[in-house]
């Protein structure tokens, strides 16, 4: 996008300034957001090895500005310092993967225990229409759309419990499983497979019967689990 004709140069290195500050906490956490977001989404890959001189060029920030946002998302799981060698994205092995799934489980289930009793009755609506979606999703063979819905349904399952520190644990972990979240989505069936196990999650939540959502939630991801060990 361009600037109007009554942008000035020094308008735009200003606006440039303030987008993209160079040093400081602020600094720090603009390269940290930028660079979670882009593991997350999946457009740095596993193992892609992370320049500190370019991406503080990319960024706008402060090559130490870099440093400091990689070495807390070492400790969030997402980045792996090597020593004499820089960082990358941290490969999560499928060992990993079925451990964090494991803790998963219990935080989860945890979480659609709450939901079932806190969530009011227009959050148990937008649930309907989550599953609702997804089923629309599964019918269509629209996979991406069937992943990111599913995610969504989780998050606003954790977001209705209240119980924020199983939701920060959960971010934590979440997050190291981008990769193979996606692999299961595009894997032919999956999303079949799994949308009964959501839409049964759904319906003891709206039930308000805690113990079945819990049950619903386990068995989900054991079936996650089951999908990542083929």
């Amino acid at each position: 996008m361009h600037l109007g004709s009554t942008g000035t140069h020094s308008g735009r290195a200003r606006c440039r300034r303030e987008a993209r500050p160079g040093t400081g906490e602020q600094a720090k956490q603009h390269a940290l957001v930028h660079l979670r977001q882009a593991i997350l989404h999946g457009d740095m890959a596993p193992a892609q090895r992370l320049v500190e001189n370019e991406l503080a060029e990319q960024f706008g920030v402060t090559r130490a500005s870099v440093r400091a946002a990689l070495i807390e998302l070492e400790s969030e799981g997402l980045v792996e310092r090597i020593r004499n060698r820089g960082s990358r994205v941290r490969v999560v092995t499928v060992e990993e993967a079925v451990a964090i799934t494991e803790c998963r489980m219990v935080l989860e289930g945890l979480c659609a225990a709450k939901a079932a009793v806190e969530a009011s009755e227009d959050q148990l609506d937008q649930l309907t229409d989550l599953g609702t979606a997804m089923s629309t999703a599964v019918a269509g063979g629209e996979p991406l759309v069937y992943s990111r819905l599913n995610h969504e349904l989780h998050d606003r399952i954790r977001e209705f419990s209240g119980q924020q520190v199983a939701v920060g644990l959960l971010e934590r972990l979440n997050g190291q499983l981008v990769r193979h979240r996606f692999q299961l989505a595009l894997r032919p069936g999956r999303p079949q497979q799994s949308l009964s196990e959501h839409l049964a999650m759904i319906d003891s939540i709206r039930v308000r019967d805690p113990q079945a959502a819990e049950a619903a939630v386990r068995t989900h991801l054991a079936g996650v689990i089951d999908a990542l060990r083929q």
